[in-house]
């Protein structure tokens, strides 16, 4: 029987390469605004391989299977590898590149179920690699000025440029010839940036490399695929596609960024009063206590958390900050028979200052209800004397002059002299409430200074204080070279050539 020509042999003639790549790497996450709308940012880069026969030339089509919905593309920058790097460092690594190319990462998110993290059936298809249509040589660009470009249907769907990557060139080639022997031929794709999502036949997907800051800006050109059906369906002896609407969400680029974190996160538990919360890392507190809200709500807005702030509420004295696991308290409006039974005595309220452990920021629910106090001295006192870390409400503060003497950082909506019972009655704690406008869980983390108090989910933490710290290093950075008289333009936000300064001279 005769074997037609697989699409792999196209494109070694259209570019042409020496012979068919040995193999294909390509990095899961290495742009931080495709890591910020996937919710998590990596500490180091990690792989995964496509055959060399999902290869395919410009000009060419790729089947979606009957029976699948979901053919993703990525618009990507390849390496060619010249020579062979085995346990290269990052400073000669830039050297075993011979050149650079467009590549489409394509893949079905229909079979991720089934080999989620090899990708290998969901992306090593034939045709699921284009590369081309011109290779631009290495020697001749800088690798932190390069450009990525995808249209569908003409329209302009991604761009970002190597100056936003997690993980330079130069760190990718290191870090893979640390184990395995990259040889000359062998294709890197080195990550798609945001605006990632799904083409359906009849599409038409191009993408570009450039490197518009060069001399003749010299470009790879766009390489077209164009999507068309399958006419074979999926054999009944492999993994049958399978989506649902977080498959899909993930697929076309739409879940809220940081989703798929929550998603995959452990539910959390309602506490029993008393019950210690998970410590909050001692490094991670730090970090936190080091950055302002203000830098903390744009990293969580980056992951889709929009309405994380706690909205109306200000520190009772200047210079309060704090920082720490939430434990909640709810209030309902005042009715006599609610009262009655839960009103008086040792009650929730109580029993939430009680409950209180070292580090422990008390969040209450009052519903913006600013005519009477929900904490005064005494129980501010206790909470204190526990360790809390402080105390947050959208209601009123009674006896405000003596709870800010008291140094205990709390941040209210108000001051009012009456009682709790006039409008409020304690209702339940450690719950799920909404204070300010913001949903606060049980061992959330919150952080307050005088810009505000903002609520990061428990699973965000970490990486969120390690991104706020980077962002406000770049961010004096930028200032100190406004102050000595630079221009905005090009430094704010930093282009390849003066993140390039940065690196060099601006990160301690």
């Amino acid at each position: 029987m005769t074997i037609p020509p697989a699409p792999a042999d196209d494109v070694v003639t259209s570019l042409g390469l020496s012979r068919r790549p040995g193999k294909v790497v390509c990095v899961h996450l290495n742009y931080r605004s495709r890591a910020a709308q996937r919710g998590r940012t990596p500490e180091f880069p990690s792989y995964f391989v496509k055959p060399a026969t999902s290869l395919a030339a410009s000009g060419g089509v790729v089947e979606r299977p009957p029976g699948t919905e979901l053919l993703g593309f990525e618009g990507e920058i390849a390496l060619v590898l010249g020579r062979d790097a085995r346990r290269v460092s990052p400073e000669d690594a830039w050297a075993c590149v011979a050149a650079v190319t467009a590549a489409n990462d394509l893949g079905l998110y229909d079979l991720r179920h089934a080999d989620a993290g090899s990708n290998l059936r969901s992306k090593g298809g034939d045709g699921f690699t284009p590369l081309g249509p011109a290779l631009l040589r290495a020697d001749g660009l800088d690798p932190g000025a390069l450009r990525v470009r995808t249209w569908v249907n003409g329209v302009q769907v991604q761009e970002g440029t190597t100056a936003e990557l997690l993980f330079g060139f130069d760190r990718l080639v290191a870090d893979l010839s640390q184990l395995l022997t990259l040889e000359a031929g062998d294709v890197i794709l080195t990550g798609t940036p945001a605006g990632a999502s799904v083409a359906a036949p009849g599409d038409v997907v191009e993408v570009e490399v450039d490197a518009p800051t060069a001399p003749g800006a010299p470009s790879t050109g766009r390489l077209v695929t164009r999507v068309v059906p399958g006419s074979v369906p999926m054999a009944p002896f492999g993994a049958q596609p399978q989506v649902d609407d977080g498959v899909r969400a993930a697929a076309y680029g739409t879940s809220p960024p940081g989703a798929v974190a929550a998603a995959t996160a452990a539910p959390q538990a309602t506490l029993a009063v008393g019950d210690p919360l998970p410590e909050l890392a001692s490094d991670v507190r730090e970090a936190l206590a080091a950055v302002g809200t203000a830098t903390l709500s744009a990293q969580l807005r980056r992951r889709g958390y929009d309405d994380v702030s706690v909205d109306g509420v200000a520190p009772l004295a200047a210079g309060m900050r704090l920082v720490g696991r939430a434990r909640t308290l709810r209030f309902v409006p005042f009715r006599p028979d609610l009262a009655a039974e839960r009103g008086a005595g040792f009650t929730p309220q109580k029993r939430a200052v009680e409950a209180l452990g070292a580090g422990d920021v008390l969040v209450v629910e009052a519903r913006g209800e600013r005519g009477t106090g929900t904490v005064g001295d005494i129980l501010a006192l206790r909470a204190q004397v526990r360790g809390a870390a402080g105390v947050v409400t959208d209601g009123g503060v009674r006896d405000a002059h003596a709870v800010a003497a008291l140094g205990l950082p709390v941040f209210a909506a108000g001051r009012h002299p009456a009682l709790l019972g006039r409008r409020h009655v304690p209702w339940d704690t450690d719950v799920t409430i909404a204070c300010g406008g913001a949903a606060v869980q049980p061992g959330d983390v919150v952080v307050g200074d005088g810009d505000g108090v903002v609520v990061i989910p428990a699973a965000l933490a970490e990486e969120v204080a390690r991104d706020a710290v980077e962002q406000e290093r770049q961010e004096t950075f930028i200032a100190r070279q406004v102050a000595d008289g630079a221009s905005i333009d090009g430094l704010y936000p930093m282009d390849a050539a003066w993140r390039a300064r940065y690196e060099k001279e601006g990160n301690p």
